[in-house]
């Protein structure tokens, strides 16, 4: 079940097994085939990969610390209006693009086949609040191993957002629509602590000595960032230094809503699927690929778009191939989306306003109790292929 290795596709161990009903007409050949069908896209890039793809990550890394670089020297004479604007919106796309682009698929390991230590999942650590360390087991491992499955992926509401109705309603989730505000414009400090799991001091799961040695790296992380972005910059911009705080401070603030609005929009809108554990038994490879493609949603747009959002626009491809190089999801989708149209399933996709109100639209509605289950609706698997 795991998302980046190559598996012989099998069969579930019951033919009768329950499944989702959204791919109730598939048959285990079915699944197969399509495991088959991932798979061999899959491999047809890991062996094309080469001087085209090594070329665009190091443009993307070179434009981006040209941006920062440039966005710093503007702040230093920030007193200026000109060179405030100038400098805060350099600083908010290079802090984006080393987010979204570069750390995020840097660290899932995208770009390890070229050897080169600077652009390695191993040695790179971020412009973010969270350590690499910490990133890579929660965000690697568990969500993209156990996308949106409620129980085990704990992305699903942050510990704090219902999004389905399958999730149990408590009277705080009527403040989840300012929760979410909060979240998104704070997010880089959200996703910090969230590995520690620090709800689970009230339910009795962790004491607090245990949150706090896990959140000691954590914090010495976000020291360095306090440091690097609220003291020194201000300090070195001497009589513009209130100026180049506030503009730092604009800067992160449009990374962190701007991260927030992509994730929620390419997990949550409608038509993006939850899941329960039991369906977890005994998946194979072709299953654990069409529970990612239910359980994401892309983004239609243009070249800056899908840059600005690290190529998570096409976050049905990025859950199928999590350590393919993002500059191929583009020339991957309209195979993925044949595949789909083939067996009859569905491919989630929308701009990025339809998307973000849909995401809304679900936040609030499940801000209230009640519900139709939507995880836990199986159906039998047919006897029949629906690809025949």
């Amino acid at each position: 079940m795991t998302p980046t290795t190559t598996a012989t596709i099998e069969t579930a161990s019951a033919p009768d097994q329950p499944r989702n009903a959204t791919i109730a007409h598939l048959t285990d050949a079915d699944i197969a085939e399509i495991g088959r069908r991932f798979d061999a896209i899959r491999d047809e890039v890991l062996a094309d990969r080469g001087a085209r793809d090594a070329a665009y990550i190091r443009k993307v890394i070179t434009a981006q610390r040209r941006l920062e670089a440039g966005g710093r020297a503007a702040l230093l004479v920030s007193l200026f209006p000109p060179a405030w604007v100038a400098g805060t919106a350099a600083l908010s796309v290079a802090k984006i693009l080393e987010n979204m682009e570069i750390g995020h698929n840097v660290m899932h390991g995208q770009w390890d086949w070229m050897r080169d230590p600077e652009i390695h999942s191993t040695t790179w650590e971020w412009d973010n609040a969270s350590t690499s360390q910490d990133w890579k087991h929660h965000h690697n491992y568990v969500h993209h191993t156990y996308t949106n499955v409620l129980g085990k992926d704990r992305d699903v509401g942050y510990g704090f957002i219902r999004l389905a109705p399958d999730q149990e309603w408590k009277p705080w989730h009527l403040v989840q629509p300012g929760f979410t505000v909060g979240l998104a414009m704070l997010f880089e400090y959200g996703i910090a602590v969230y590995d520690a799991e620090p709800e689970k001091i009230l339910s009795g799961e962790k004491s607090v000595k245990d949150v706090a040695r896990h959140l000691k790296g954590t914090l010495g992380k976000i020291r360095r960032q306090v440091l690097k972005d609220y003291i020194v910059q201000p300090l070195v911009a001497g009589p513009s230094a209130l100026p180049a705080l506030a503009g730092t401070v604009t800067a992160n603030l449009a990374r962190n809503v701007w991260s927030h609005t992509i994730i929620f929009c390419g997990h949550f809108p409608q038509g993006a699927e939850v899941f329960v554990e039991e369906q977890l038994e005994g998946e194979t490879r072709g299953e654990w690929y069409v529970r990612q493609l239910l359980g994401s949603a892309n983004l239609s747009g243009g070249s800056v778009l899908h840059l600005m959002t690290g190529n998570l626009s096409f976050q049905i491809e990025h859950h199928l191939f999590p350590d393919l190089p993002s500059n191929r999801y583009a020339e991957i989708a309209p195979k993925v989306q044949a595949i789909c149209e083939e067996f009859g399933l569905p491919y989630t996709t929308g701009p990025l306003y339809k998307q973000y109100g849909s995401m809304w639209k679900r936040v609030l509605r499940y801000s209230l109790p009640g519900g139709t289950p939507e995880a836990t609706v199986l159906a039998p698997a047919p006897a029949e292929s629906a690809a025949a």
